[in-house]
């Protein structure tokens, strides 16, 4: 498994600025090509650390959910990462060491470590080590519902969780799924789906959900409303809701991306 990291820089004067970054009311596609130096970000709390924020609620971005790309160089974190009550997180590494404490116990994730973070849990984050953490962090307001504990806070890692492959593709498509899809206490899921080269998604998914696709790892030719976009390791798609989708994933390696979406409660009229 390898999990692309962004490293900023800028490219030189020379390169051409055709890209593949594009805005439209369905979806949005941030290339890799884009998380440069100049788009980083500081963070209230946090030492040594920048971000590249993909996703925020705004008027024709995300509606659920915040994602960002969290860069902690050595000696850097934060002791109060979250300043919004009432907000979970996921947290995905994908290089360095991150040192993880949650109610006043220590993790340290490695690349493919995982995190939920449950809404108003006491966690602080830091690098310890002497390479740069390179982590995922997504936000998400928590909706409770009446009769249903929300869940706790947890550790894994995408090594130790099975791939569940979808029914009927032998295993050319398959999901990585951290929590119970059942589980209503879950308001958002974030899982890792892993296609095999030449494995696709046969029919156009719309649907009420919002994504928010990071590809981790691969190549694939992605559909996004009514476009075929060429989509690699780096590149992040933010779909909107009801924004058809589907792909097929190229070779050598398998196509691998972190995937968000919101789930398990019903529609809000008033």
């Amino acid at each position: 498994m390898s999990y692309y990291t962004p490293r900023g820089g800028l490219p030189p004067q020379t390169d051409l600025l055709t890209d593949r970054a594009v805005v439209t009311q369905a979806y949005t596609f941030i290339p890799r090509g884009v998380l440069r130096d100049i788009v980083t970000s500081s963070l209230p709390g946090f030492e040594r650390t920048r971000a590249w924020v993909l996703a925020r609620p705004v008027a024709g971005s995300a509606t659920t959910f915040a994602q960002l790309i969290l860069e902690i160089v050595p000696g850097g974190g934060s002791d109060a990462p979250e300043a919004e009550s009432g907000v979970e997180g996921v947290l995905f590494v994908t290089a360095g060491v991150l040192s993880l404490t949650v109610e006043g116990t220590r993790h340290a994730l490695e690349p493919g470590g995982y995190a939920y973070v449950a809404a108003g849990a006491d966690w602080s984050l830091a690098n310890e080590g002497d390479e740069p953490v390179g982590l995922h962090w997504i936000r998400k307001a928590y909706e409770p519902i009446p009769g249903v504990p929300a869940p706790g806070s947890f550790v894994t890692r995408d090594q130790d969780v099975e791939p569940q492959p979808m029914p009927g593709t032998g295993g050319a498509w398959a999901t990585t799924r951290f929590v119970d899809p059942d589980d209503l206490a879950h308001d958002m899921h974030v899982n890792i789906v892993t296609f095999q080269p030449g494995g696709s998604i046969p029919f156009a998914e719309t649907h009420v959900m919002e994504h928010g696709l990071f590809v981790l790892q691969g190549k694939a030719v992605y559909r996004l409303n009514e476009d075929w976009v060429e989509c690699e390791a780096g590149d992040y798609m933010l779909l909107r809701a009801f924004c058809p989708q589907a792909c097929y994933a190229g070779g050598p390696e398998p196509f691998r991306y972190l995937l968000y979406k919101d789930v398990n409660r019903q529609i809000r009229l008033t």
